[in-house]
């Protein structure tokens, strides 16, 4: 009886490159995966909405408001500072994006490069 697990070249009906076709397709979705669920992309796209929305309150905020802040535009100046972080994570985004992971060395193989 044959073992239906043993590795025997040819039999399983894949060639080699359509396997190593198959694991460069699921590196690339998963360093896509990687760079759209970057904390920074989040983080930044977030502090960006709530600023606008805060900033915009802060506008059109009436004097009644103003004065329980004693004088200070408080919704104004905190959506101005949320905007910039938001901001600053954006471009910090923008400027060091995500290193793509390295690839797989397989044994006995020498790195090229």
């Amino acid at each position: 009886m044959t073992d239906p697990h043993s590795e025997h070249p040819g039999s399983s009906g894949y060639s080699e490159q359509d396997v190593q076709r198959e694991v460069t397709e699921l590196q690339e979705k998963s360093a896509t995966a990687a760079r759209l669920f970057d904390i920074r992309r989040i983080i930044g796209g977030l502090f960006v909405l709530y600023g606008v929305i805060v900033t915009i309150a802060g506008l059109t905020d009436d004097d009644a408001t103003i004065d329980k802040a004693e004088g200070v535009n408080i919704n104004l100046w905190t959506g101005l500072g949320m905007l910039l972080l938001g901001l600053f994570f954006l471009v910090w985004l923008k400027l060091r994006p995500t290193a793509p992971p390295p690839p797989d060395v397989e044994a006995g193989e020498e790195p090229q490069g």
